[in-house]
């Protein structure tokens, strides 16, 4: 029988996940079903149950979901549960476990594909919400230096300041004291602002000739903060796409218990980036 699996998130229908996993499933001699389930906020939790009474087996979860899929399941991973926030869900006797494959999936795209050095790199990271939470315990990990973490909502800043619980590298700030945090070496923006034409004002000055400028976002969406990223000097201006398919194959493993390769689908998505729309 094949294994029914998709994506949840609204909007969701632009999401590249099926594509991707369907390529993976192909490369592996795996058969599933990978659909997109678009799933307003009010509908999220009718929608998994549904999905999971009529054979659904895994899922990914997408904006604005990933704090709600948390409180959805009997059990977390390690790294979901320091992250607050799930993106991968599977089913198991007992319920969904969550996982979360974000952080794993950036910090690979950026050593291994871009080839970037994240030790000791003076981070700053523009949001607090399911994005920013799961991959800011991987970038720690990874050894970066100390993390100045922004959001419009302070409170939601110091939260997720909170949950990480290293008061001596993590800072969270006002936005509105963005220009005063003086430069780094890896800005992340892990907000949806530019969806809403929001981005807040950023000061060329927060970027120098090392800097990574890196948004978890792809496509149209990413093209507001690259073009300041760009505008700033900034060395490395990166969008979420490798991120996106190396989240996924991590997912893929979770799932299957096979690891698929990332190049050859990230190249061909690459190619056609202008059908790129929006980030998972």
């Amino acid at each position: 029988m094949v294994k029914r699996f998709a994506v949840i998130g609204h909007p969701v229908a632009h999401s590249l996940s099926p594509r991707i996993h369907a390529a993976f499933g192909r490369q592996t001699g795996i058969a599933l079903d990978y659909t997109a389930m678009d799933a307003p906020s009010e509908s999220f939790d009718a929608i998994l149950a549904a999905f999971a009474a009529e054979g659904g087996v895994g899922a990914n979860v997408t904006l604005p979901h990933k704090g709600r899929a948390a409180l959805a399941c009997h059990t977390l991973s390690e790294r979901a549960r320091r992250a607050g926030a799930v993106n991968t869900l599977i089913r198991t006797a007992t319920g969904w476990e969550g996982d979360n494959t974000d952080g794993v999936g950036l910090v690979r795209d950026l050593t291994e594909r871009h080839g970037l050095d994240l030790r000791a790199r003076r981070t700053l990271l523009i949001g607090a919400g399911g994005a920013a939470r799961g991959v800011a315990p991987s970038l720690l990990d990874a050894g970066i230096g100390d993390l100045y973490i922004v959001n419009r909502t302070p409170e939601r800043a110091d939260a997720l300041a909170d949950a990480l619980a290293m008061p001596g590298r993590v800072h969270p700030r006002y936005l509105r004291d963005i220009g005063s945090l003086g430069t780094f070496d890896l800005i992340i923006n892990a907000t949806s602002a530019a969806r809403d034409a929001s981005l807040p004002m950023l000061q060329v000055a927060l970027a120098n000739p090392r800097t990574a400028a890196v948004d978890l976002s792809y496509g149209e969406v990413a093209i507001p903060f690259l073009a300041w990223a760009r505008a700033a000097g900034a060395h490395d201006c990166i969008d979420g796409l490798g991120m996106l398919v190396e989240q996924a194959a991590e997912s893929f493993q979770r799932w299957h218990g096979v690891r698929p390769e990332t190049d050859e689908i990230y190249e061909t998505l690459r190619e056609h980036r202008a059908e790129l729309v929006t980030a998972d």
